[in-house]
């Protein structure tokens, strides 16, 4: 049984949480377009440091780019909040 996006966010967000980079980058790369699977693309990005890149996803996400030096850590953890608060779209 295919799992749901917000089940496959919530899953990306725990790799990432958990130092696993690249796992969590191909989940969300399956879900381009879902505005959270995008906020956690930009985020995984401002993780490697290509600043670059992590502004493309924020804007994709519809998101204002935080300043530099946001803590990743907590804004995962504020990802899993929205998450367990209900669905994403898509």
């Amino acid at each position: 049984m295919k799992k749901s996006i917000t089940a496959e966010c919530l899953e990306a967000v725990n790799l990432a949480l958990a130092g696993n980079w690249e796992a969590a980058h191909a989940i969300v790369q399956e879900h381009e377009g879902d505005p959270t699977a995008d906020w956690i693309h930009a985020v995984l990005h401002k993780i490697e440091g290509d600043d670059a890149n992590s502004r493309y996803w924020y804007r994709r996400a519809g998101r204002p780019t935080p300043a530099a030096g946001t803590d990743t850590q907590a804004e995962l953890k504020a990802i899993r909040a929205s998450l367990a608060s209900g669905p994403t779209t898509g």
